[in-house]
């Protein structure tokens, strides 16, 4: 799976396929036609609210292909900003990421591939060193 470039409707095509769910559940569900369906199955992103409305139907975190995209991909904000940050906003704060068997798979791919370093990774994404080393352990077996 390529989280740098993603193409929500194909995605949730194949997921409605999966489901075997009836274009015509679908039609009533989102209360549009099947050639809107079906529009949505070609379309590369899709609004919040619709998509949210899919996770729902399809019983599927679709939004985790973005936070996968954020947690691989986003530039790595220095400490200091980040801490000041969660001081001041009023945006709820999350304090753990959730690594998706795809992001551990990358992370030690790079590192067995010789990519990166330990200490890049750890650096670079903004993993915990415990967690970084308990991948590694888990993963020999």
């Amino acid at each position: 799976m390529n989280f740098k470039d993603i193409n929500i409707g194909p995605m949730i095509s194949k997921r409605a396929l999966e489901c075997n769910i009836d274009l015509s559940r679908l039609c009533n569900f989102f209360n549009c036609s099947s050639q809107d369906i079906l529009n949505m199955y070609d379309a590369k992103s899709l609004d919040c609210e619709i998509l949210l409305k899919w996770c729902k139907i399809l019983e599927y975190d679709f939004f985790r292909f973005y936070s996968q995209n954020l947690i691989l991909y986003s530039p790595v904000s220095a400490d200091h900003k980040a801490k000041k940050a969660k001081e001041h906003s009023e945006m709820p704060y999350f304090r753990k990421n959730i690594y998706t068997r795809e992001v551990i798979d990358f992370m030690l791919e790079m590192l067995e591939k010789g990519e990166k370093t330990k200490r890049q990774i750890i650096e670079e994404y903004n993993i915990p060193k415990t967690t970084l080393h308990k991948w590694i352990v888990k993963n020999r077996k």
